[in-house]
Parts: C-alpha cells; sequence; structure tokens
C-alpha cells in the first residue's frame, strides 16, 4: 500500500485530510508539526510527502530543506499545502524543490489528482533510470521532478515555422528550450561552408543548456525542422533553479554526461563506419525521434542536404545510398519526406 506522511497543525485540517486519503486507499501517517513531520519521515521512508507550510516547531520550507539535505529523502515526491497565494511563496517553495503547491481552500480531488499525478511520475522515472534506452526519456523526468515542470509551463511559447532559425552561432544564450511540438536541429558551419548536425531534438526534450551553463555565446546554430512550438524558459529562471536545487543541478549534470557519451559514439561513427551504415545510423536516429506510440512506419520530413550533414559526406552519396535503401524497402521517399518501412534492418545494418 502507498504511503503518505501528512504534516498539518491543524487538528481538523489534519483529521479530514487523513480521512480523505485513507478512503482513497493510501496509508496515512500523520504529525502536528514540523520537528515531529521530519522524524516521522526519516523513519517511515514514505512514497509522498503531503506538508503545510506555516507550522510551530519547524515550518514546512525547514521541512523540505533538511530532507533534501539527505540521500534518502530528498527524492520523495513532496507537495506542499498553504493559504499562502504570493508567487514568492510559491517560488520559494519550487526553488527548494517541491514538486506541486496546493492553496487553501482546495477541493478534494484537486489533492488527491495531485497525489496521483505525482506518483505515476515517480514511477516512470524509476523505469526509466531502470532502462538502458534511457535518455531520450531522462530529460521529460528531470522536468517532471525537480520543478522545471512549474517553469516550462509558465513559460513564454513560441511557434516556429518550417526551417526557421531559433538562434544564431555567436548569439547570446537568453533561454533554456523546451520541445512542446516538432522538431529542432544543432548545426555548425565548417570553414568550407558545409554544416555539421550537432544535435537532434523532439517533443519532451530540452536544448540550449549546455551553452546556459557554460556562460559563453552559442557555439551552433538551432533552426526547427518541419516546424516547431518551443517553451522559452528564461536564462535567470533557470540559473536559479540550478543554484537552489540539488536534484537539478544532478540531473542536468547527467544530461550533460549522456550528451558526451552520444558525441563519442557519433565520432567513433564517422571515423570507422561505412558511409552506408552512417546513412543508416541517422535514419534509425530519425526514426526514434519522430515515433510515436507503437507505429511501425514512422515519417520524417528531412533534406537530402540536412542528412548529409548528419552523416558527414555529400550530399550526392546520401541520394545514391537512400535510393539502395529504397529498392531494399528499407524505406519509401516522396521529396523531402522519408518513410521509414523497416526500423530493425536499419539498426543493425553492419556495413
Amino acid at each position: 500500500m502507498t504511503k503518505i506522511v501528512l504534516i498539518e497543525d491543524n487538528h481538523e485540517m489534519r483529521e479530514n485530510i487523513e480521512e480523505m486519503l485513507e478512503l482513497a486507499d493510501y496509508k496515512v501517517l500523520s504529525a502536528e508539526n514540523g520537528k515531529i513531520g521530519l522524524e516521522l519521515v526519516k523513519k517511515e521512508l514514505p512514497d509522498l510527502i503531503v506538508c503545510d507550510i506555516m507550522m510551530p516547531e519547524l515550518d514546512g520550507y525547514g521541512v523540505l530543506y533538511y530532507l533534501s539535505k539527505m540521500p534518502e529523502t530528498r527524492a520523495i515526491p513532496f507537495i506542499f499545502l498553504s493559504a499562502k497565494t504570493e508567487r514568492t511563496d510559491f517560488r520559494k517553495g519550487m526553488n527548494l524543490g517541491a514538486d506541486d503547491y496546493i492553496s487553501k481552500p482546495f477541493e478534494e480531488m484537486e489533492l488527491l489528482e495531485a497525489i496521483e499525478t505525482r506518483l505515476k511520475k515517480r514511477q516512470r522515472f524509476q523505469a526509466i533510470m531502470d532502462n538502458d534506452d534511457k535518455w531520450r526519456g531522462f530529460q521529460d523526468a528531470v522536468c517532471d521532478l525537480t520543478g522545471l515542470d512549474d517553469l516550462k509551463d509558465n513559460a513564454q511559447i513560441k511557434s516556429y515555422g518550417k526551417r526557421e532559425e531559433i538562434y544564431f552561432e555567436g548569439d547570446s544564450p537568453k533561454w533554456l528550450y523546451y520541445v512542446k511540438e516538432g522538431h529542432v536541429r544543432n548545426f555548425r558551419v565548417t570553414k568550407d561552408d558545409k554544416e555539421l548536425v550537432t544535435g537532434l531534438f523532439g517533443a519532451g526534450e530540452f536544448f540550449g543548456y549546455i551553452d546556459l551553463l557554460s556562460k559563453g555565446n552559442y557555439s551552433d546554430y538551432a533552426v526547427a525542422l518541419e516546424g516547431a512550438k518551443l517553451a522559452l524558459i528564461a536564462k535567470d529562471d533557470f540559473e536559479k533553479i540550478i543554484l537552489s536545487n540539488k536534484d537539478v543541478s544532478i540531473n542536468f549534470i547527467k544530461l550533460l554526461a549522456g550528451n558526451i557519451a552520444d558525441k563519442e559514439n557519433e565520432l567513433m561513427s564517422l571515423a570507422y563506419n561505412t558511409v552506408r551504415k552512417r546513412v543508416a545510423n541517422a535514419l534509425s536516429k530519425l526514426y526514434l525521434k519522430y515515433k510515436e506510440d507503437l507505429a511501425d512506419r514512422v515519417e520524417v520530413t528531412v533534406t537530402r542536404d540536412e542528412l548529409a550533414s548528419m552523416v558527414g559526406t555529400a550530399t550526392e552519396s546520401v541520394i545514391r545510398i537512400l535510393s539502395e535503401f529504397k529498392k531494399d524497402k528499407y524505406i519509401k521517399t516522396k521529396g523531402s519526406l522519408i518513410t521509414i518501412l523497416d526500423y530493425p534492418s536499419l539498426r543493425d545494418y553492419r556495413f
């Protein structure tokens, strides 16, 4: 049975919430102040914590602060309850690492839905971390579990048209980007004016954080492929939560580690694989970026020049190999639209 610790100093409120959660089939352990609640959490290690803010002995901010310092408790989902509704109070709670913030008075279903959502996201995070192929879903898990969900949901939303530039090399970074819809391509331009793809991002993924963290200007270009809708998270908000929330920092370090590992694999591919193998790898990567649910056939929109820049070869070579893959029934093409018919064959292509 899912175990919840409830920390609330108001006796009537505590009993009402406890009864509500028990009727929803949760095991509830309650405490009447922050100090007792802190000890209860350390002892029981619950699946989730619901905590008031204004309490004697130790307030909710203090409870969350101490729990975030301990490895065994800092990842437990934490929901604040409070009559305080100022945005500064809300932001303070989220910056400390709270997963949600519910203002009193609240409807019964509001709390139950918040609890269910946080528990599901926690389960999804664990599933992703147990999966060898975790990097695609890891960014979304970071967002869900660390307070970045609030930032992206309240961020400025901007839509970009087909092949529209998002930023240029040398620009000063102002945003952390989160892809809500569509796909984005990052690339660099070589001295002989050839494009080399440095990243490809789809829905649920962040990009632009490397340049924000490095404090330098953008080292590449970003452009929407078939068009994209992005959430633009302000640089100051991102830096504030990175500095104040250890879990956010750790998870972005892991994202950076995954990014480095991907780049190493791509460099090895460019150095040792044949052009056919590199084209097959690029199509496999596009398949995973564009794949939705359980679809076997995936349509991707990419020009031959863009595919050549991913592979690091001439456009003419890409056109020839695509023609061969088409004869082998791995793909079919119509203009810049490529339908991937046989992903396993492309993924396992050897020479």
